[in-house]
């Protein structure tokens, strides 16, 4: 599913709700979906308030057997270094945590290059599957 939405807060919101109904008709393990979740409100909020003034919030969510595929992009320039680490902030630090967070919970995540006035983060997560009864 590709989605086009409004640089606004409320499309953060939006993207987690769309992801969790097309997680809603798998059997993907709760953790799993809690922890797409964080993943997928970490990324638009950053399109949020990092995208270009007047710019949409594109989104790409893309679930194939094991795999959720994730591809948040927007009209901007590409955060320092274009790499995501799991280092946090020192702790009284105010922000910076989003793409920690994002590294964290994810398999895969990674700035994909693009046009020079785009930015693209590509997110992957695999899929485990609640046990069922024998």
């Amino acid at each position: 599913m590709t989605l086009s939405l409004p640089r606004e807060p409320s499309t953060v919101a939006r993207a987690r709700h769309v992801l969790a109904t097309l997680l809603s008709l798998t059997d993907v393990a709760d953790d799993v979906r809690a922890n797409l979740a964080v993943v997928i409100s970490e990324a638009c909020s950053n399109a949020v308030i990092h995208a270009d003034p007047g710019s949409t919030v594109d989104i790409t969510i893309s679930i194939y057997d094991d795999v959720c595929l994730l591809e948040i992009g927007n009209r901007g320039g590409t955060p320092d270094a274009a790499k995501l680490t799991a280092d946090l902030p020192a702790p009284l630090t105010i922000g910076g945590r989003g793409l920690p967070l994002i590294a964290a919970l994810s398999d895969t995540a990674t700035f994909v290059d693009g046009p020079p006035d785009r930015v693209l983060l590509r997110i992957t997560k695999h899929l485990s599957k609640v046990r069922t009864a024998s």
